[in-house]
């Protein structure tokens, strides 16, 4: 049996239990939110239900020590690993729940990436997560928008600019070559 943080399986938990909930489930040998975290991960719910059927009569001290450690892992790769090139903020945006990002996480999928809703379902939040962000990439490149850290100024033009009296972030020689290409009709 193999389990798999999917997004259907972290919407789906997280509709039911919160996340705190989850990882007390473990902590407490909740049986009942641990079944569910299983059957709701793993690939095959009959691989997932014979599994659990073992336990049955059986003592559970062995069960909750055997799956508390990769539990605990399948539950903290819900969450997508950080965008290491996302900008910082400063909090000012309201925070969103883990119920709406994996809702936004689908839409996105489904929408702008143009999968099928079972190909968003069964992909994990960091497949998604990755996909978006090499979608975003490929669309700076196609229309040729450079990223940020890419676009210093060149310090002899800031010196002029700021003789001149302008702006010394201005790219006059970027601006020259976009008319220039425009009027090429590149």
């Amino acid at each position: 049996m193999s389990l798999r943080p999917t997004l259907r399986a972290a919407a789906t938990l997280e509709a039911r239990y919160s996340r705190p909930t989850m990882f007390k489930a473990l902590d407490r040998q909740n049986l009942t939110i641990i079944s569910e975290i299983i059957l709701s991960a793993s690939s095959s719910g009959q691989d997932a239900a014979a599994f659990l059927s073992r336990i049955v009569g059986k003592p559970l001290s062995p069960f909750f020590d055997a799956v508390r450690g990769p539990l605990s892992e399948l539950l903290a790769m819900f969450d997508p690993e950080p965008d290491p090139k996302a900008k910082k903020t400063n909090g000012s945006g309201k925070p969103m729940t883990l119920q709406a990002f994996y809702k936004q996480l689908f839409d996105y999928a489904t929408g702008w990436l143009e999968w099928t809703p079972d190909a968003a379902w069964s992909a994990t939040p960091n497949e998604i997560n990755r996909a978006l962000n090499t979608y975003f990439a490929k669309l700076k490149t196609l229309n040729g928008v450079a990223d940020e850290d890419e676009r210093q100024p060149d310090p002899e033009q800031a010196e002029r600019n700021i003789a001149a009296g302008l702006d010394p972030e201005f790219d006059r020689e970027g601006l020259r070559a976009l008319k220039m290409k425009i009027a090429s009709g590149q």
